[in-house]
């Protein structure tokens, strides 16, 4: 697992901590398997400037680096007793240990002295009885092991608590501990013996700690805390010889601290920047803020509390659910009183506004008792989160609630049963008009059937789908009768048309006609797909009508067309300087991730198959739209890859294992994003014509990254703008997607998180296969390439 010489191999000449001088040096631990893996480093703020150095083991029991002069560098800092000599051992769990030679005593280990790394067995947390403190502190940068500006730690002020700090500010927490999970990571809880990983804390007299574990079958792991916070559980991939990212936190916006401020709650799944609300009785402490999204200021009460200190008091309590519990740095914990006791205490206590149960282990409401005073931060709605957290409130606040709840009680009940008998009269039209054949859109605007076999049962019949059916008369109007002045491009599955709808609204229109390349099934694609389916970096699907033969589809109009348009024209292309072009490469990543593995119901996987740069629309913000998800298909469940007898898309961005077997996969998706990246860079198309040497932009890029010249790929339009270090890290990123083999490219979360962190790319590609080599070679071994090239099918996208 880890390098058993590795230490006095280490002070070797010319054997190094990666990035660091040929005169530095500077004893550490790291993977056999991956040298640049480094989990321990000892004098990581007193590096020795020559390469004298030599590691020895005094008569005390003390470990020392000493220079050539003999000084101490660095020490263990261990003492024995005994006249016995101590003999230093590296155990395959990669713990660096001093043992007494007779007795085998350990006077001491590097586990109990993290850098920036856990390795299984190491613990987070403190010793009770002696101050010691196990905790993680980032490198300066990711080839400097230098002491970071951040920190990981044990916090035991209240409840047990992994806090993330950045220099004196707190950047994220877990969750205090409530028995049986981290309360803002309740997958600890869901983990089963064949989980590969698992977490464990101990609370003892002596001792709290969070413990990582892994299972016997886990590959090589390692939790590293990088040079900007973020906790990254690393493990190793023995196929491609990578380490792959498995999980991190913080994950998302509402893990920032305190996002929302005092009182507020946070909640990742609501509108995008409409993340926080306040909790129940409480309002924005300044509106105009809040109105322009700035939510540190918090929330106040909307009625003060009724408390005279006398331990009288008419206030009560309204339970909040299904979070993470607040910081309980301003709590106070008693873990041997009830629940009821806790409520009573809470009451009596003027400052007290809010309680929870500090253990939910057993039957009932738990045990313990954890009380909060004068305010409540850091609070976020968490799927299968603490189910109760009491927040006082006054006894006028339960009224107006009350009093809202009967007024939906008098609206809601007579509507439902409207409703429900409308329902029944509708589901009886419905048979009947299944039993007829497929309706029609008769030009009035009602809402028709579709009349399609459904794609996927995951995603639920088209009756559900809340999307306007537009009348044909009404889509004429808005077209001028779909003239070519209002023609905004042409392509096989029909054309694209402007349009402005009654009610003055701007769409895009694209007809998919008799004798499109696109039917019945690619219609029923983009009607579900895009209506179920909602991310800031995916189209937006206003309507849809059928009338005849024609199928025509409503989008909200994008001005700025489509990717292509800009940077593959020498004029328009000098509009975009690089945060644009960098900011764009990033959206298409974010949606291609919701696609394929980020949603709500992460059962279902979108393969788009015809991702290209025409099929990325331009808001007016610049900002990227995936588009045509006609060709889209569905894998649910367990399911990893499929095959097809019709290969469609688009030639060169297809990926050789679908171009040549039908086979495709998420993968397909990201061997297409590749070639997209490496066009956006170069603002070269992929089969270019500017190529004289080079069969497509893989050779080139390939050739250039080959002779270190990778920078010389840039777009001469933005090169004078751009960052050479995000550039390199997309080119880099482009062509790890690009590889032949797909277990070789990296998942759309790795992507995504390469280009979004200023992190070191471990893993180096290798020679993509150009498609016209795969096509020569398949014709060369007599395999059969015609069936699965008759059908490749071309499509613009609506909006250019």
């Amino acid at each position: 697992m880890v390098h058993a010489g590795l230490i006095r191999q280490h002070l070797h000449p010319g054997l190094f901590l990666p990035g660091r001088r040929a005169s530095q040096e500077i004893p550490c631990i790291w993977f056999t398997a991956s040298p640049d893996a480094v989990c321990w480093v000892a004098n990581r703020d007193t590096p020795l400037n020559n390469t004298s150095g030599v590691l020895v083991v005094g008569s005390t029991g003390s470990l020392r680096l000493l220079d050539g002069s003999g000084h101490a560098a660095w020490s263990s800092n261990t003492t024995t007793s005994s006249s016995a000599p101590a003999v230093v051992q590296l155990l395959d769990s990669g713990n660096l240990v001093v043992r007494e030679q007779s007795s085998g005593d350990m006077l001491w280990q590097s586990f109990d002295h993290p850098s920036n790394a856990l390795l299984a067995g190491m613990r987070i947390g403190k010793d009770l009885q002696t101050g010691a403190e196990w905790s993680l502190t980032s490198w300066r940068a990711s080839n400097d092991p230098t002491t970071g500006e951040c920190r990981l730690v044990m916090d035991t002020m209240g409840l047990p608590d992994i806090v993330s700090w950045q220099g004196n500010a707190k950047k994220y927490r877990t969750g205090p501990w409530n028995g049986l999970w981290l309360s803002g990571v309740p997958e600890m809880a869901r983990v089963s013996n064949s989980d590969p990983y698992s977490n464990q804390v101990v609370v003892r007299p002596h001792e709290i700690a969070y413990i990582f574990n892994t299972s016997a079958y886990a590959p090589f792991s390692r939790l590293v805390l990088n040079e900007v916070g973020v906790l990254q559980l690393l493990a190793w991939d023995l196929t491609n010889l990578v380490w792959d990212v498995f999980s991190q936190s913080p994950k998302d916006i509402c893990d920032d601290y305190a996002k929302c401020g005092a009182f507020g709650l946070c909640n990742v799944n609501s509108k995008p920047t409409l993340f926080c609300s306040c909790v129940v009785g409480f309002s924005p402490m300044n509106p105009s803020q809040w109105s322009l999204r700035q939510y540190g200021g918090g929330c106040r009460r909307n009625v003060p509390l009724e408390c005279h200190g006398n331990g009288t008091t008419m206030d009560g309590f309204m339970v909040v659910r299904a979070v993470k519990l607040p910081d309980t740095d301003n709590a106070t914990v008693d873990m041997g009183a009830t629940v009821e006791q806790c409520r009573a205490r809470c009451l009596a206590n003027c400052s007290c506004i809010a309680y929870a149960t500090a253990d939910i282990r057993g039957d009932g409401d738990g045990s313990g008792c954890v009380m909060w005073t004068n305010y409540i931060v850091d609070i976020r709605y968490v799927d299968k989160g603490q189910d109760r957290l009491y927040l006082r409130l006054a006894k006028s606040e339960f009224d107006i609630v009350k009093r809202k709840r009967s007024v939906v009680a008098k609206i809601v009940f007579p509507v439902t049963a409207s409703l429900l008998a409308a329902m029944a009269a509708g589901m009886y039209l419905v048979w009947i008009c299944k039993l007829r054949g497929p309706c029609r859109n008769n030009g009035s605007g009602e809402k028709v059937m579709l009349g399609l076999e459904s794609t996927s049962n995951e995603l639920g019949d088209e009756e559900d789908l809340e999307l306007p059916f537009l009348s044909f008369r009404d889509i004429v109007s808005a077209t001028n009768n779909f003239s070519d002045g209002n023609m905004l491009g042409r392509g096989g599955f029909g054309n694209v048309y402007k349009g402005m709808l009654p009610d003055n609204k701007v769409v895009a229109i694209k007809r998919i006609g008799k004798g499109s390349r696109q039917g019945v099934e690619e219609f029923r694609n983009e009607v579900v797909l895009i209506a179920k389916l909602q991310h800031r970096n995916l189209v937006r699907l206003l309507g849809c009508c059928i009338h005849g033969d024609d199928r025509l589809l409503i989008y909200k109009y994008l001005p700025n067309k489509s990717l292509d348009c800009f940077i593959f024209d020498p004029a328009s292309k000098r509009a975009l300087d690089w945060p644009t072009i960098f900011k764009i490469i990033k959206g298409i990543s974010r949606g291609l991730l919701y696609l394929l593995s980020n949603r709500p119901d992460s059962r279902l996987t979108i393969i788009h198959r015809d991702i290209k740069t025409s099929n990325i629309l331009l808001d007016a913000d610049m900002s990227p739209k995936i588009s045509d998800f006609g060709m889209a298909r569905i894998f649910s469940g367990n399911q990893q890859e499929a095959n097809s007898n019709r290969v469609v898309g688009t030639y060169g961005y297809m990926s050789p294992e679908y171009a040549m077997d039908g086979a495709f996969s998420v993968k397909s998706d990201t061997y297409s994003f590749g070639v997209i990246l490496l066009e956006i860079i170069s603002g070269l198309k992929v089969t270019s014509t500017q190529f004289t040497s080079f069969p497509s932009i893989l050779a080139h890029a390939w050739s250039l990254w080959k002779d270190g010249k990778a920078i010389d790929l840039v777009d001469t339009s933005i090169v004078g703008t751009c960052s050479p270090v995000e550039a390199l890290r997309c080119i880099h990123v482009g062509l790890l997607c690009v590889q032949h083999n797909p277990n070789s490219r990296p998942l759309m979360s790795s992507v995504v998180f390469m280009l979004e962190n200023e992190t070191t790319l471990r893993s180096v590609p290798k020679q993509p296969m150009y498609f016209s080599q795969w096509y020569l070679e398949a014709q060369g071994t007599g395999e059969n390439t015609n069936s699965s090239m008759n059908d490749v099918s071309v499509s613009v996208l609506e909006g250019r």
